[in-house]
């Protein structure tokens, strides 16, 4: 988000100052833990602080505060929420959850996450929104032999070459926009289309990922094009460009307020000349949806994950988080990180002890995980093998909601 990540995290993170505040509830009591073993990565033996008896330390790291702090928020609720739903027990084992601030980026994400390890003396680690935050963590969490189960970083290359002690419960960013290539060649026939999005790693990946599933069955590319991220604030230059170029309709990649502005002006100056957009899900995902209001509507994106999926499971899901949470619907990060916590019951169940070396080996026989956005399951490079949905923005019951059109399951 995608995310939001350094690049996809900001993915509709931005949009914290956008999100209303939700009076969180209680769950799932968090024990105090004092430092075991040296201060040092080689203090912990066998990798990780499990014990032959009491509690598996798991470590918690998502935004606490900063402009990530909505997106945070969100993963730390659905992991709290697997937990309560279990007793607070993972694979039959009581669970100390050990929690920190990722904060906005890597100077602030390393130094806390890798407290976890080396102070902490954590199992086990789930959470990591920005994908620079999560590169600069990899080494510590192999060399460490402790798992880090990625609740967001999208960035392509974080799981390759894949390791025991690096796996991801979110998506990655080529996929999640090569999930919308086949459906904009059917919608466009012959018309082409243009390519806009933050100049950031997590915006190519997106527009390349787009590129090679539409081009790959005869889609044809208008433009290309890159704002300054974090900074643009007038699109109009851009909409005349896509304007005149003779594109039938852009596909972009916006996230939190960049995302927000962006659709404001392209309903304001390019939407009445027939010109589609379409986007990753990030461009209508969580409060951004909120704040863009009625121009929004009719916007079709793609992602794993939507409120609106039409599942026993999902309702179930979608339930229990508005009744834990003060009626708030879950987002794909709070889905993302109820899946770690899944994960990590999963393996825990079948490892040869509560070491972070035995879980990292047991996170490889987990097989199907029973999700709220359907069943997935971890590919050969640890990332997701899932499907996507196709949703397009439509008001129900008085809210603007991303509706489910389609699905795509990519090969």
């Amino acid at each position: 988000m995608s995310g939001p990540t350094g690049e996809v995290t900001m993915k509709t993170s931005i949009g914290a100052v956008l999100r209303r505040l939700w009076v969180i509830p209680a769950v799932t009591a968090v024990l105090a833990v004092s430092a075991c073993g040296g201060g040092s990565l080689g203090a912990s033996t066998g990798g990780g602080g499990g014990a032959a008896s009491g509690p598996v330390k798991i470590g918690l790291s998502v935004p606490k505060s900063g402009v990530y702090a909505s997106l945070g928020r969100d993963m730390e609720q659905g992991f709290k929420l697997y937990l309560n739903q279990k007793d607070n027990k993972l694979g039959g084992k009581d669970i100390t959850l050990v929690e920190t601030d990722e904060g906005s980026g890597p100077q602030t994400g390393v130094p806390a996450t890798e407290k976890l390890i080396t102070q902490d003396q954590v199992s086990a680690v789930a959470g990591i929104v920005n994908s620079a935050t999560a590169a600069g963590l990899k080494k510590t969490f192999v060399e460490s032999k402790v798992p880090l189960v990625v609740t967001n970083a999208g960035s392509d290359g974080l799981t390759t070459p894949p390791s025991d002690y690096i796996w991801r419960s979110s998506f990655t960013n080529a996929d999640t926009a090569r999930a919308y290539g086949k459906r904009a060649k059917e919608q466009l026939g012959d018309g082409s289309v243009y390519l806009l999005a933050a100049d950031y790693a997590a915006g190519k990946e997106h527009l390349e990922g787009f590129k090679k599933e539409f081009t790959a069955v005869g889609g044809k590319i208008a433009g290309e094009e890159y704002t300054p991220f974090g900074t643009t604030t007038d699109w109009q230059p851009y909409l005349n460009k896509v304007r005149t170029s003779g594109a039938k309709a852009i596909f972009v990649f916006y996230a939190g307020a960049e995302a927000v502005n962006f659709v404001k002006q392209y309903k304001q100056f390019l939407a009445n000349d027939g010109i589609a957009l379409y986007s990753s899900g990030d461009l209508t995902e969580g409060s951004v949806l909120d704040a863009q209001g009625a121009a929004a509507d009719g916007l079709e994106t793609s992602l794993h994950y939507s409120d609106q999926i039409d599942s026993p499971r999902n309702k179930e899901f979608v339930q229990a988080y508005k009744d834990a949470y003060g009626g708030a619907s879950p987002t794909s990060y709070s889905v993302q990180a109820y899946d770690a916590a899944a994960v990590l019951d999963k393996a825990l169940a079948v490892a040869d002890g509560t070491s972070g070396e035995a879980i990292g080996k047991a996170l490889g026989q987990v097989g199907d995980i029973d999700s709220p956005r359907g069943t997935w399951k971890f590919n050969a490079n640890h990332d997701p093998d899932q499907t996507y949905y196709l949703r397009k923005v439509v008001m129900k019951d008085g809210k603007y909601v991303n509706s489910v059109t389609g699905s795509v399951k990519l090969s």
